[in-house]
């Protein structure tokens, strides 16, 4: 978050889900044609179901799967009918498969991918998955789950997959047991449907108009990237000189012919002169600056085709500007957040190249895979994202190398800073860091809090994925906290902890467009600081009071600098209300499984608004029709 004194900040697919039994609904909304072409005429889509023998009651199945999955007893029982299938419970090393090619029909504009699931297990932890169950469709990981999940019965959830209309794609599943307890993941019902008029059919004379733009791809890209960085600074820690590369892929459809890097930190220099210099760059060809000089497009050689992979690589300078910031020394204590270079995203809407906002986060990438080295004097600590080991380097000198699996940015600090660690319950390593000036006993105190906190979200939400998180204090921040994976800003603030180590799940873990949906990480985080406290949120909808007709709990970053005084009360006041609003409508334990299992659901992946209110209403009985408008939750 990034709110004067009270700053707050906040994660798609791949965890585990939330109930006992799970179900995987996964709805694809196509997008239509914004016209039609002169002389054509609409399709009309004829709903079909494309998976064949989803109950598994076939004496011939269409399935491939590995012996004995498909059966229909053994201490297992099927969600409808008699068969299902039946992957692990051996309670030894053992991978099973199940799989099928569909073929997903054009013409309609919703697809809906639904998947019952049933998740049992020996095993006792609370906080670790050592068995687990993927759900792909063509090269999309559309979910993991795992021992955690375990529970009494069926659940369904539903995932957009817009993409596949009109194409081939295998549904698969892949269960992985370890040498352990066992754990069976029972699979029935299993469905795609399709609905929805969609696209046109040929014309039968030459079209006397040039044809409409086709339907964007919704695909996010580029996909999957792999950063590797290699910096060296100066003897202060404020000056860095080194080598980044990325490797990413192409997961759309549409070509890819360039990408776009945010140099996000040039927004504190004066451009064309910036703290983050790029140069030498390989694998492409570079355009000047844009956006304020955060953006740099590189054209590639040849675009990628979907399933393509590439490189680029260029030498970095980082200078870190004076100040107490996100970004800035205070005096000998330099913070490095959103300094390294990072891949914007692609998808139906184009490229994301939103302006950088300093009231908020205008941040939005996919997970990514970091392996980062920083060599530095030996009497500067470096905490930083991912778990690090320090090697010697040099005389006088000290190799910090840092890894980090499946998060969406890097930071780092350096500085002479004072150090305590712990452990949490469990089982995750929490290290608080403070500038000179901070007592001890306040280091301590927030090192109990943090403790807490991380396994508090934890056990709502799902386990902290990360093995550590280092949280770095400074007093003289002129916002009381800021989020990154695994690394926090923070006040001695006992909240303002609490709600950053909330954004390792709400913004970290579960992705969002954070300059397009602040709400759906600020909002999420504020409302599980308050579950962490305690706070039930008792008659805060009482004093919402709307400054206009304008304003909506889901504005952008866009509208929220234009009315800077008003997005705390709103984004996080009103927003964490209404969730606070939406658990009394629905039921405490309704919302308890709503928000974990939601979030298992976009595990390492992105949050939308409309996702979460479809999830919302399938989580109840009651219309919320009339509770997103009384909240202004648009979306």
């Amino acid at each position: 978050m990034r709110r004067p004194i009270r700053r707050r900040r906040t994660l798609s697919l791949a965890a585990a889900a939330a109930a006992a039994g799970l179900v995987v609904t996964a709805t694809v909304a196509g997008v239509a044609q914004a016209g039609t072409r002169s002389g054509a005429t609409a399709a009309t889509c004829t709903p079909s179901q494309v998976v064949a023998d989803g109950g598994f009651e076939s004496a011939t199945s269409p399935w491939t799967s590995s012996s004995g999955v498909i059966t229909s007893g053994g201490g297992q029982s099927a969600h409808g009918g008699t068969g299902f299938a039946w992957l692990d419970g051996y309670g030894s090393t053992h991978t099973d498969t199940l799989s099928q090619a569909l073929a997903v029909p054009a013409g309609c504009t919703t697809a809906t991918l639904t998947v019952w699931l049933h998740v049992d297990t020996a095993e006792t932890t609370t906080s670790t998955a050592y068995d687990t169950l993927t759900a792909k469709l063509g090269g999309t990981t559309l979910a993991t789950y795992s021992n955690l999940n375990a529970g009494s019965g069926y659940v369904q959830r539903t995932f957009d997959v817009s993409s596949f209309i009109g194409q081939n794609a295998t549904l698969a599943f892949t269960g992985s047991e370890d040498p352990g307890l066992q754990t069976s993941f029972v699979l029935d019902d299993i469905a795609l449907t399709t609905s929805g008029d969609g696209g046109t059919t040929p014309p039968t004379t030459p079209p006397t108009t040039p044809p409409t733009t086709p339907p964007a791809d919704s695909t996010r890209t580029p996909a999957s990237p792999a950063y590797t960085v290699s910096l060296s600074s100066d003897t202060a820690g404020t000056t860095w000189t080194g080598h980044e590369s990325v490797t990413f892929g192409n997961a759309s459809a549409t070509p890819l012919g360039d990408v776009y890097l945010r140099l996000w930190d040039n927004y504190h220099g004066s451009c064309p002169s910036t703290p983050i210099t790029v140069t030498n760059v390989t694998g492409g060809t570079p355009s000047a600056l844009s956006v304020g000089c955060t953006a740099l497009d590189v054209t590639l050689p040849t675009p990628l085709q979907q399933g393509q992979s590439a490189t680029v690589g260029f030498d970095l300078k980082i200078v870190v500007p004076s100040g107490a910031d996100r970004f800035g020394h205070d005096g000998a204590f330099a913070f490095v957040g959103n300094a390294l270079p990072v891949l914007a995203i692609r998808d139906a809407s184009g490229w994301h190249l939103d302006p950088y906002t300093n009231n908020g986060e205008s941040f939005y990438s996919l997970a990514a895979d970091f392996h980062v080295t920083l060599d530095h004097p030996t009497n500067l600590l470096v905490p930083a994202t991912g778990t690090s080991v320090d090697t010697p380097g040099a005389s006088g000198r000290t190799v910090t190398t840092a890894t980090a699996t499946k998060v969406r940015d890097f930071a780092w600090a350096a500085g002479a800073f004072s150090k305590v660690s712990g452990t949490s319950p469990a089982g995750v390593k929490v290290n608080v860091y403070a500038v000179s000036g901070i007592s001890a006993a306040s280091s301590q105190s927030m090192l109990s809090t943090a403790e807490s906190a991380i396994d508090a979200h934890a056990g709502r939400f799902g386990a902290y994925p990360y093995g550590e998180v280092d949280a770095v204090l400074d007093n003289n921040f002129w916002f009381g906290g800021m989020e990154y994976p695994g690394f926090v800003l923070d006040l001695v603030d006992s909240n303002a902890l609490t709600h950053e180590l909330g954004h390792q799940w709400f913004y970290g873990i579960v992705g969002d467009d954070e300059y397009n949906s602040p709400w759906l990480d600020e909002a999420f985080t504020d409302y599980a600081t308050d579950l962490a406290e305690g706070k039930t949120g008792s008659g805060c909808w009482n004093s919402v009071s709307w400054q206009s007709s304008a304003e909506r709990i889901t504005n952008s970053m866009a509208y929220w600098d234009a009315h800077s005084s008003r997005y705390s009360t709103v984004v996080y006041g009103y927003g964490k209300c209404a969730l606070h609003d939406l658990q009394r409508l629905i039921g405490d334990s309704a919302m308890s499984t709503l928000l974990r299992s939601y979030a298992q659901s976009h595990w390492y992946g992105v949050s939308t608004t409309a996702e979460f209110k479809a999830a919302a209403q399938a989580a109840t009985t009651t219309d919320l029709t009339s509770f997103w408008t009384q909240h202004r939750i648009d979306g």
